[in-house]
């Protein structure tokens, strides 16, 4: 036998326990989230966002500079949510009993960079549910049931997240979609990245099938950290995965928004069923 030749994979599938049966995507989870997605990955499209916008993407395809276009997008989300002006909005300091006005897109992206298991890192998890139809395997832990402390724990982080807060989900929305447009300029002819993520403990992580002693099938968390550089994730554990990314499961990418966010090479990526490599130190 040739052994080089790839083992063939028996799962391929979402499990049901990780999946809602609806979403707001062009594509259902059980697609979007199997592991043939990842091999075949095709547009993925939220619903209305593109066409609501309309008026921001047909401006940025007359900018030709990658910087030009993140400060416009920047000030078209300043402008549209009232990011600069929430008593427009409706945002009341004096009554406001926690200060929430800050609580922008960027904030979650910082949030989410500084602690993966913090209030901002739920609303992220909750958008990817709701959007996405992938339901979040972790939070602090493993979320193992609806009824357990820890599941409770993080709706509570959802909450506390979400409260008083300006259309977040809407601003992630229309931040997927600007991340999914620049990708397009910056890999016109590429379906994937490698990209790679240090952990400490593989069997913490739900393994569906092992397929050789580095290769096995992995059901992600439904939002994940992930780096270009193996030395990077060298320092982020024992356990290097190294996966073949679909660019369209990418949230955020390496100056996305230059000047704005110094996380550590740091690639965002929406989860599922992934054939991944691990190596060792």
């Amino acid at each position: 036998m040739d052994e080089n030749k790839q083992s063939l994979p028996k799962t391929t599938s979402l499990p049901a326990y990780a999946r809602l049966s609806i979403n707001h995507c062009n594509l259902p989870a059980v697609i979007l989230g199997s592991l043939t997605f990842q091999q075949h990955p095709v547009p993925l499209m939220l619903d209305g966002v593109q066409e609501l916008h309309d008026e921001l993407f047909s401006c940025l395809q007359r900018v030709s500079s990658r910087q030009e276009r993140a400060i416009h997008f920047m000030d078209y989300m300043r402008s549209g949510f009232l990011l600069d002006n929430l008593d427009e909005a409706g945002f009341d300091a004096e009554q406001s009993r926690l200060k929430r006005d800050k609580a922008d897109y960027l904030r979650i992206l910082r949030g989410w960079m500084f602690d993966p298991d913090g209030k901002e890192a739920a609303v992220l998890k909750s958008w990817v549910e709701s959007r996405f139809g992938l339901l979040p395997r972790n939070h602090g832990g493993p979320l193992s049931g609806y009824s357990s402390a820890r599941y409770l724990a993080y709706l509570s982080d959802r909450a506390k997240g979400l409260y008083n807060t300006n259309g977040l989900e809407a601003q992630l929305d229309l931040l997927y979609t600007y991340c999914q447009y620049e990708v397009k300029q910056c890999y016109p002819s590429q379906t994937h990245l490698t990209l790679y993520r240090g952990i400490n403990h593989i069997k913490e992580h739900e393994i569906l099938e092992q397929l050789d002693k580095h290769q096995c099938i992995l059901l992600m968390n439904n939002i994940n950290s992930f780096t270009n550089q193996r030395e990077r994730a060298d320092e982020f554990g024992d356990y290097i995965l190294e996966s073949e990314i679909p660019l369209v499961k990418l949230l955020y990418l390496p100056d996305l928004l230059p000047g704005r966010l110094r996380g550590e090479n740091e690639y965002i990526v929406i989860g599922g069923v992934y054939r991944v490599g691990v190596t060792t130190l």
